[in-house]
């Protein structure tokens, strides 16, 4: 098995801003605030989590089995 990822950059669709993240392995994220424009990101429709959308590496739950942790939301 690969190891997993827990490092990811954000990137604010909005403005752009780039922010680097640890990811949590046990939940995925629905909510995120830029920092820079304050934009709330949230997942784009087939993603489970803003990580999955916006970030370089998918969220750990996906890296390891290709589904997501929907239900243990952050």
């Amino acid at each position: 098995m690969a190891q997993v990822v827990l490092d990811s950059t954000i990137t604010c669709p909005v403005c752009g801003h780039r922010k680097d993240e640890s990811m949590p392995t046990d939940a995925c994220v629905w909510f995120y605030e830029c920092e820079q424009c304050k934009t709330v990101l949230r997942p784009k429709p087939g993603d489970c989590c803003v990580y999955c959308s916006y970030g370089t590496n998918r969220c750990p739950p996906m890296q390891q089995s290709g589904s997501c942790c929907v239900g243990q939301a952050r």
